[in-house]
């Protein structure tokens, strides 16, 4: 396994530079990274950048704190793959979820999923799993795949922890084949990001995409 392949190379705090930006472009076109992830101000100037490369431009939707209506959502989705993103990771409704609103957060999930599908984008639903009990994971992955999502992921890296490795296995667990799982927050060397893998994770999101795939070639 090419581990760099399944790394998703992530800028996403607030005061990143255009500067950082560019750096972390270079590195991912250095060490064919999966994708960059970054905030959907930056998603222009990655897809020009990575034009003619095999490296996606992946971007976040209604984050870090999944709270912005559903239209707000479609349209911030709509633009974002207008400006050239090919993955839109969108922060799951976490009040609609705990307030057992299933309807109107798989109807959330769908409409995004239809406007990623009809553009040829996929869709990734960030479950922000720290805030969340095993049962409610559980109910947001199988909602999440009955809505047409292509992966189920652990967190924003923004709230109170990040992956875990056993949220990943339940994940995995909880939804069909179809869907894949993206861990990410608090992933920062080779074995954490192996550990995650064992557990059925398909996607890393980190910030240390460099460093964990030196180490790997160092072994």
């Amino acid at each position: 396994m090419e581990i760099n392949r399944i790394i998703d190379h992530t800028l996403l705090k607030p005061e990143s530079t255009e500067e950082q930006i560019e750096k972390i472009l270079e590195e991912a076109k250095e060490y064919n990274f999966f994708s960059v992830c970054v905030n959907p101000v930056w998603v222009k100037k990655c897809a020009e950048s990575l034009k003619g490369t095999d490296v996606k431009v992946c971007t976040v939707i209604g984050f870090p704190l999944g709270a912005n209506t559903k239209e707000v959502k479609v349209f911030e989705t709509e633009d974002a793959i207008k400006n050239g993103a090919n993955e839109i990771d969108m922060v799951i409704n976490i009040g609609l979820l705990k307030s057992k609103k299933y309807d109107l957060v798989k109807e959330e999930i769908q409409e995004i999923a239809k406007v990623c599908h009809e553009n040829g984008a996929l869709l990734k639903v960030i479950l922000e799993n720290c805030l969340l009990t095993k049962e409610e994971i559980v109910k947001a992955c199988e909602l999440s795949d009955e809505a047409g999502a292509d992966f189920v992921k652990t967190s924003t890296g923004f709230s109170t922890s990040g992956a875990d490795s056993e949220d990943v296995a339940l994940m995995r667990k909880s939804v069909s084949e179809r869907v894949k799982v993206k861990a990410s927050g608090g992933i920062r060397d080779l074995k954490k990001s192996l550990e995650m893998i064992e557990k059925g994770a398909d996607r890393l999101g980190v910030s240390a995409g460099v460093n964990i795939y030196k180490e790997s070639k160092s072994l």
